[in-house]
């Protein structure tokens, strides 16, 4: 809505006006953190930096959300957030989504499997 309209508008009207446009902010916000794997990312993680790599696999993580995708295999290099989107935001994110789902994780020694999982329940 354009400011003069609402500043026509009398101080009470304004008043809810502006509590409205914030719950419905509040709204969209939560809408993007639950249907939206990057936007979830930013949200609980604050300092992220995104790069194009992270585009691209938050869209996969997306569609693999939707259903659309059934096997994803992710080869990036070190040190590119692959573990930590794939195994402690994905989990923590789809869990989120829907909390009855069931996710099997496997890594290469136990102890890495203890650590992330941990990590994902805090």
């Amino acid at each position: 809505m354009k400011q003069e309209i609402i500043d026509k508008l009398p101080p009470d009207a304004q008043k809810e006006f502006l509590k409205l446009a914030m719950k419905l902010d509040e709204k969209t916000k939560q809408d993007k953190v639950h249907n939206d794997f990057l936007g979830f990312v930013k949200h609980v993680w604050p300092e992220f930096i995104e790069g194009k790599h992270h585009k691209k696999i938050a869209e996969k993580f997306n569609r693999l959300a939707r259903g659309e995708v059934k096997r994803l295999i992710i080869n990036m290099p070190p040190r590119h957030t692959k573990s930590e989107f794939a195994s402690f935001l994905l989990p923590s994110w789809m869990v989120g989504r829907k909390p009855d789902l069931k996710i099997i994780q496997t890594t290469h020694t136990t102890e890495l499997a203890i650590r992330f999982g941990r990590k994902r329940r805090l």
